[in-house]
């Protein structure tokens, strides 16, 4: 694990990673998405090693989750320290100090200087159909709004809130009612469609959806990515989320910032939504809180998440162990990953811009700290997007050893651990420069 470069040794997947994944196939459900063979045996910091010894660059992070790497020493010691404690004591029943430390340093670190309270969830999907819920009890209206291409998880509730792919959805009936979609902002897509009649989508919101289809009094929250994470890493105007965040407290519609992706210090501030200076009425975390372990919260002002007991519960959520390693995480992201998400995020995209600027193919390079998208056309001045050359690209790169996702439509994302360095970005950048070259 002390490479510098990948380290591939012959035909991926090997003879040992090639047993795994066949024995994978006759037990494990086929609805999971593998875009390419890669079998992890080890791994360290933004290292990973398959059971052929062939060791790969890691700018997946597991999906944005390993935000202070693999293994990292601080947080492997949290799980065991914890663990040797107790393992388990559910938290709906009774009480524990792990549990409440952590929800004191979530409700500091949340933007805004409300009082906030919070809810331990096992995952992003959870913490979605608490946070809608919530919404729903508190205000005692029924309808919600959720934005075309957004992500929130794969459970019922959750699933009608997506807005992301139509096989997401496909073939599992009505969904939970009442929920309207509306257009995200894309910069980049508006730029080169302002012949088609450009419209703001808060604007919209106001004056036709209000006026013509959903009566904004029934309307009990507006659910919102302040980045769009499955949906292409998109980074909206900078005046959305306040004019979004003005128009919701103009008709008493709460405010639910889906940072599940987007926070936990991967666009360089705790929060996403820090980077617009807007509170939300609830958030909803996961992923990188607890850098591998499950884990997801939401975080609500202290007034709104005030309903009965019995009212909502889990029995895993907040588990000890994974509240130590969320709090040994969060002591990394404020001391020393913070920062470094910022200048190394900087430092991608400033590497990624240059390969724009040396190949057609690349569309678009957008994003914040070590959220960053590039997206993959065929013609860059009609936009045409390739997702065949982009999914060919992220083939290529895992057969030199770096491990790419997609998302949205053609694009590919970047999200790295938030301890990866420049010397690491290099390394990166050069793999997909030779997919690149390789796939066009």
């Amino acid at each position: 694990m002390k490479n510098k470069k990948p380290l591939i040794r012959g035909k991926l997947p090997g003879p040992k990673a090639g047993k795994i994944i066949a024995r994978d196939k006759s037990v494990l459900s086929p609805s999971f998405t593998r875009p390419y063979p890669f079998v992890v045996e080890s791994a360290r910091g933004a290292w990973m090693r398959d059971p052929d010894g062939n060791v790969f660059l890691d700018f997946t992070a597991g999906i944005a989750v390993t935000q202070t790497g693999h293994a990292h020493p601080a947080v492997v010691r949290a799980i065991r320290a914890q663990a040797g404690r107790y393992l388990h004591m559910s938290g709906t029943d009774f009480y524990y100090e792990p549990q409440v430390e952590l929800a004191e340093k979530l409700a500091r670190l949340a933007p805004g200087k409300t009082p906030k309270r919070v809810f331990f969830t096992n995952s992003g999907a959870e913490a979605v159909e608490t946070a809608f819920k919530l919404a729903r009890y508190k205000t005692g209206r029924e309808r919600m709004i959720a934005f075309y291409g957004a992500f929130h998880g794969r459970t019922m509730g959750a699933l009608s809130l997506t807005g992301s792919k139509v096989k997401q959805k496909a073939h599992f009936g009505t969904l939970v009612p009442g929920v309207t979609h509306v257009d995200y902002p894309n910069p980049f897509r508006q730029s080169l469609a302002r012949s088609e009649g450009e419209y703001d989508i808060v604007d919209y919101i106001e004056n036709v959806l209000f006026k013509k289809n959903v009566p904004p009094e029934e309307v009990a929250a507006v659910i919102v990515e302040p980045i769009q994470g499955e949906g292409g890493y998109i980074v909206p105007p900078e005046n959305f989320h306040p004019r979004l965040r003005a128009l919701t407290r103009k008709h008493g519609i709460l405010l639910i910032a889906d940072e599940v992706q987007s926070g936990m210090g991967r666009t360089g501030k705790m929060f996403a939504m820090e980077h617009w200076g807007v509170e939300p009425d609830i958030i909803t975390a996961a992923k990188g809180i607890a850098s591998g372990m499950p884990l997801g919260a939401v975080i609500a002002r202290a007034d709104l998440m005030e309903w009965e007991p019995g009212s909502h519960g889990t029995t895993f959520g907040g588990n000890p162990v994974s509240c130590a390693a969320a709090l040994a995480t969060l002591r990394l992201l404020e001391t020393k990953l913070l920062r470094n998400a910022e200048i190394v995020g900087d430092y991608l995209q400033q590497k990624l811009r240059e390969l724009y600027k040396r190949y057609p193919v690349i569309g678009d390079v957008r994003g914040i700290g070590l959220m960053v998208g590039m997206e993959i056309v065929r013609d860059r001045e009609k936009f045409k997007p390739a997702p065949d050359l982009r999914d060919r690209m992220i083939e290529e790169s895992f057969r030199r050893g770096l491990l790419l996702l997609g998302c949205g439509e053609s694009s590919i994302r970047f999200s790295p651990p938030l301890i990866v360095n420049k010397s690491e970005v290099d390394t990166a950048v050069e793999i997909i420069e030779k997919a690149i070259r390789k796939v066009t």
